[in-house]
């Protein structure tokens, strides 16, 4: 039983490690030029702060999550894990959060800003950054679930010592 909890929780931290860094590499890698009314411009992510951020994050949790794979079963070092996983988790949250805001301006402008939506001219951009954006996501879900069951597995045996 206990093997295959090891090799689950492996299994699912390598999944949320390549997660981390594709999305990474989607994003760092979105960009597109074209031209409008004579203007010539290119869009890239690195333009925004905001998916820059996004970059930053989430190749910082992919090296954790690279580093956690070859943590041993019986590290002491796991009761730090669930501290290093809120913490994560809450930065890819933020990240995902900033992003997505970003993105939202993108695809739809702000009429009372006098921004104007970028998306009809730059799709394949857009597509990239979407993309990013949902595996974004998916490594916010993983990451809470793993923090939840980093929660139960360091302190349930120190709930049950006491009794």
């Amino acid at each position: 039983m206990a093997e295959t909890k090891r090799i689950f929780t492996f299994l699912l931290r390598f999944i949320a490690f390549c997660t981390t860094l594709s999305a990474s590499i989607v994003m760092a890698s979105s960009r597109e030029r074209t031209t409008v009314l004579a203007l010539s411009f290119e869009a890239k992510y690195s333009d925004t702060p905001a998916l820059m951020y996004f970059v930053i994050v989430n190749a910082i949790v992919s090296v954790y999550g690279f580093l956690i794979l070859f943590l041993p079963s019986k590290s002491q070092l796991w009761r730090l894990v669930v501290a290093l996983d809120a913490v994560f988790t809450m930065l890819l949250t933020s990240s995902i959060s900033a992003a997505m805001a970003i993105a939202y301006v993108g695809k739809k402008g702000n009429p009372n800003a006098g921004w104007l939506p970028i998306c009809d001219q730059v799709r394949k951009y857009c597509n990239q950054v979407q993309g990013a954006l949902i595996v974004g996501f998916i490594n916010v879900i993983l990451y809470i679930l793993f923090f939840l069951y980093s929660i139960h597995t360091t302190l349930n045996p120190l709930l049950l010592e006491r009794s």
